[in-house]
């Protein structure tokens, strides 16, 4: 072994006792540094080999040898430039090699002082475990009191909540018990109430039936009484006259009357309205009296009237009510008359049972038996109002046609009256609401008066 070799592993001797000897010592329990021997000794190895590139292997002395050994020195100087890059590459792995080993002898010193900073066998380990200890039990008393705290105060809450829930429930309960006392209270009230009602509605009923068969009775016992009245002897048949419509033999015209035209009061109320019309026009002749409703009116208003049936037991009932009525046909009794002797004539739903033909005769009869200023009044139905065809009109049968009132207001002129006036009565609309949904022009056009009135006046 030549010099330098005996130096070099003197050297990596040195070395590694020095190693030994700063990292003898064991660390605490839980933190020993780790060994870094076999790393050390690999390392050796390498720098030996290392050390040993570009050296010829010793041979015994001699000639032979000699050369050999010659010839192997000349070969590796003739080499140096090709292993010298490796040499250097070699080199510099073990400087980083070298350079771990104190980067790990760094670690392990830091490892030791930690470990002896924290062994728990310090005392100052010792004193920061007992103050953590007593720290931690403080902490789990307090944990303890406020969880013990925590618990009183839900079972107080618990207990207080149950008591309001309990107190609320009681309320409640109470709150119910009145409402449905006083929703009894109600409804016992209610029921007695709606039987009240119930009991007065039924005994507004049975009176208002009562009323009905009273009126029913008086009205059967007032037509018998009128036949009665009438003497057989003054109801003397009479040929029908030209113009007069079918007389309908064996029909009970006092019952129709009675169930279509309304009952006498009825009509005596709205027979009323002509006393103003004849208001100082005396003497009126009634044409067609009937049971004599408006004689009854005008002698009520102080206006001397006579009348004139064609039906004898009608003129009977009239003159039994101790009225001026003559029992014959209007066209001839007119004709009887004198020329200017009448102060008015009234012609009160009759012109519709008389042929229209007649109808301007019968206008001009009128118009000579007036005096001068005399007022002559008609009333019939108005065909204008759609309602009279799907009502009264048809349901007497001697009516023969309606008139129009621009008609009947013609044959007035033509015959020498003035001042013609014609006044729509009894509103169809009023006796038929379910006509109040139409439109105003559509009522107003077609369902107006259900009757109208017509006065004419001879020229002073």
């Amino acid at each position: 072994m030549d010099t330098r070799t005996e130096e070099l592993a003197r050297l990596v001797e040195e070395i590694r006792e020095r190693v030994k000897a700063r990292h003898s010592g064991a660390g605490p329990a839980g933190a020993a540094p780790a060994d870094l021997m076999p790393l050390l000794e690999a390392r050796d190895a390498a720098e030996g080999k290392v050390a040993a590139i570009g050296t010829v292997n010793p041979r015994p002395p001699g000639l032979v040898n000699s050369i050999v050994q010659r010839v192997k020195r000349l070969a590796a100087r003739a080499l140096d430039w090709h292993v010298r890059e490796q040499i250097e590459f070699n080199r510099a792995t073990l400087a980083c090699v070298q350079a771990s080993l104190d980067a790990l002898g760094e670690v392990n010193r830091a490892i030791s002082a930690l470990g002896a900073a924290v062994d728990p066998a310090s005392e100052t380990w010792k004193s920061w475990f007992r103050a953590a200890e007593e720290k931690i039990t403080a902490q789990e008393i307090q944990y303890l009191r406020n969880l013990a705290d925590l618990q009183r105060g839900f079972e107080y809450r618990t207990a207080q909540l149950a008591a309001n829930l309990d107190a609320r429930a009681a309320q409640l309960e109470s709150a119910f018990r009145d409402l449905l006392k006083a929703q009894h209270g109600d409804f016992t009230g209610q029921l007695d109430r709606a039987a009240l009602a119930l009991r007065k509605e039924h005994d507004e009923a049975l009176r208002r039936l009562r009323e009905q068969t009273d009126a029913l009775v008086h009205s059967e016992l007032r037509v018998l009484r009128q036949r009665a009245l009438a003497s057989p002897a003054a109801i003397a048949p009479t040929p029908p006259a030209a113009g007069a419509a079918p007389s309908y033999e064996g029909v009970d015209w006092l019952r129709f009357s009675e169930q279509f035209r309304g009952s006498e009061d009825d009509i005596r109320h709205r027979m009323a309205r002509y006393g103003q019309t004849f208001a100082g026009c005396t003497p009126v002749l009634d044409l067609g009296c009937g049971r004599g409703e408006l004689l009854q009116a005008l002698r009520d208003a102080g206006i001397t009237a006579r009348g004139v049936e064609l039906n004898p037991e009608l003129a009977a009932i009239c003159r039994a009510k101790s009225l001026d009525a003559t029992q014959a046909d209007l066209f001839e009794h007119l004709a009887s008359l004198d020329d200017n002797s009448l102060g008015g004539i009234a012609c009160i739903q009759v012109v519709e049972h008389i042929k229209r033909p007649l109808l301007p005769e019968l206008a001009a009869l009128a118009f000579r038996k007036l005096r001068r200023g005399g007022v002559l009044a008609i009333e019939t139905p108005n065909p204008e109002c759609l309602a009279i065809f799907a009502t009264h009109f048809y349901l007497d049968p001697t009516h023969r046609h309606p008139l129009p009132a621009a008609l009947l207001a013609f044959f007035l002129t033509e015959a020498g009256f003035t001042r013609i006036e014609v006044d729509y009565l009894a509103s169809a609309v009023e006796a038929f609401p379910e006509l109040a949904g139409l439109p105003e022009p559509v009522q107003g056009r077609f369902f107006g008066g259900l009757d109208y009135a017509i006065a004419a006046r001879k020229p002073e």
